[in-house]
C-alpha cells in the first residue's frame, strides 16, 4: 500500500492527473506512424519531468493521459510542456503535418484536466470532520469549543 507513494526530500505524496486535449480542429490525424511517435515522444517528455505514465490512449484526434507527477510541479505547467514538446517534435518528424497545421499550432487551445487520488472527497471529509467530535465547521485544534469563526474578527473584540 505504501509503495504507491512517491517521496521527495522533504515531502511524501500521491499525485495523479487525467490529461485530455484534443488537435486542432478535430482532425483525424494522430494514426499508424504518427501515433506511435507520439506515445514514444509523450514517454520521452515524461521521463524528463519525472513522470510516471500509469495509462495513457491516443486516439485519431485526442490523447488520454494519466499521471503520476511530482509535487512541484502544476497541472498547467505539466500539460503546456506535454502539449508544446510534443508539437515542435512531431511538426519537426512529419512534414505533412506542416501543411495541415501552417501555424505551427498542432493542438486545439484547451485541455480537460482532474485529479485521482486513491481517497475520494468524501473519505477526506470524513477523516477531517472524526478529528474532532464537532462536525460540519472548520476547526482550529487548540481553540476552546465555545469560540466561533465570528468571535475571532475584530468587531467582536473588545478594545
Amino acid at each position: 500500500m505504501l509503495d504507491r507513494y512517491r517521496k521527495g526530500a522533504h515531502t511524501i505524496y500521491d499525485i495523479k492527473y487525467h490529461f485530455v486535449w484534443k488537435t486542432k480542429y478535430g482532425y483525424g490525424v494522430l494514426k499508424k506512424d504518427l501515433a506511435l511517435r507520439l506515445r514514444q515522444i509523450i514517454r520521452e517528455i515524461c521521463k524528463e519531468k519525472r513522470l510516471e505514465i500509469v495509462s495513457g490512449n491516443i486516439r485519431a484526434n485526442h490523447v488520454h493521459l494519466l499521471v503520476s507527477c511530482p509535487s512541484d510541479i502544476a497541472p498547467s505547467r505539466l500539460v503546456q510542456y506535454l502539449k508544446g514538446k510534443s508539437s515542435y517534435r512531431l511538426q519537426r518528424e512529419f512534414k505533412e503535418l506542416q501543411k495541415r497545421y501552417w501555424g505551427q499550432h498542432l493542438w486545439a487551445r484547451g485541455y480537460f484536466c482532474a485529479s485521482v487520488g486513491a481517497m475520494n472527497e468524501e473519505m477526506i471529509k470524513q477523516y477531517i470532520e472524526n478529528q474532532d467530535e464537532r462536525e460540519g465547521e472548520f476547526k482550529v485544534w487548540d481553540l476552546e469549543p465555545k469560540r466561533t469563526v465570528e468571535d475571532l474578527e475584530p468587531d467582536n473584540h473588545p478594545v
